[in-house]
């Protein structure tokens, strides 16, 4: 299933000019800097678009009655959250990743933050090596 929403996105970002196949074959970081940023500014808006969904001005009526981060909109917030997954399976075929790749290195990234909650992290002591151990 999770190949079939990467294969659908691809065909829409064609339609706009971003054919992610022909990135993958050739990699060219100009045209992957200029399209990551395309789909940056589109996710930033659409999380702002989410965030609208609650009641987050602190100086809001509603956060003076207590509602102060209150969901009011659910069903606008869950296209949002799709809005934001259109751009961000985007931004893994901007990086050359597929379907089969965030997968595999979502498991390898996921057990990371499970041995980072086990021995009690820190940001003092955060460093990347851990990360750099996440291969394709």
């Amino acid at each position: 299933m999770f190949q079939e929403l990467f294969d659908l996105q691809a065909n829409l970002n064609a339609r706009c000019g971003f054919d992610a196949e022909r990135l993958r074959e050739a990699f060219d970081p100009q045209t992957a800097g200029e399209w990551i940023n395309n789909y940056l500014a589109a996710m930033t808006n659409e999380l702002e678009e989410l965030r609208d969904c609650t009641y987050w001005k602190h100086w809001c009526a509603e956060a003076a009655e207590g509602k102060r981060f209150q969901l009011h909109d659910l069903q606008n917030a869950r296209v949002e959250v799709i809005d934001l997954l259109h751009f961000w399976i985007s931004l893994a075929q901007c990086v050359g990743l597929n379907a089969d790749d965030v997968v595999r290195l979502y498991k390898q990234k996921h057990a990371i933050n499970h041995a980072r909650q086990d021995t009690h992290y820190t940001m003092d002591g955060k460093t990347e090596d851990d990360n750099r151990t996440v291969q394709l």
